[in-house]
């Protein structure tokens, strides 16, 4: 493969999948699933396990709290794997709970979401981001991968 000027060829390319989801619980197992079948052809099957969680949280918040359509990033540039969700709703997402309140939440299956998002990933945010003119956001979390 020829020297690209300006690129480090130590550096593997950067790469990005993008799954669109139809607005159903069901296709959190199929994030779930991509997710760890992309990592593990990628060589990265370290990361999998907390990306796998990342995902899920994020499309499951995205199906259950939005209406319309919704969508899977995930990104690997300069060894950082980015998961993250789109949806179309372009209110912010409401705050992760602090440690403290978390643990009050250790058995219920709602209201978790964003603070193991921030407690599991290296950096987390969110962004409006338009898709197809429909206005909504985009929230992410960061895993290093070194």
């Amino acid at each position: 493969m020829p020297e690209i000027e300006g690129t480090d060829p130590a550096e593997p390319e950067p790469w990005e999948y993008v799954l669109h989801i139809p607005h159903d619980l069901r296709a959190v197992t199929v994030c779930r699933r991509t997710v760890r079948l992309v990592l593990t052809l990628h060589g990265l099957i370290r990361l999998t396990d907390i990306a796998e969680l990342l995902a899920t949280e994020l499309i499951s918040n995205a199906v259950r709290h939005t209406k319309g359509p919704v969508a899977l990033r995930l990104r690997m540039r300069a060894g950082v794997l980015r998961v993250g969700a789109w949806d179309a709703d372009p209110q912010p997402p409401q705050p992760p709970l602090s440690a403290e309140a978390l643990t009050q939440l250790t058995h219920m299956e709602e209201g978790r979401g964003l603070a193991l998002v921030s407690s599991c990933a290296d950096l987390w945010g969110w962004q409006p981001l338009s898709r197809s003119g429909i206005k909504g956001k985009y929230v992410w979390g960061d895993l290093v991968a070194a």
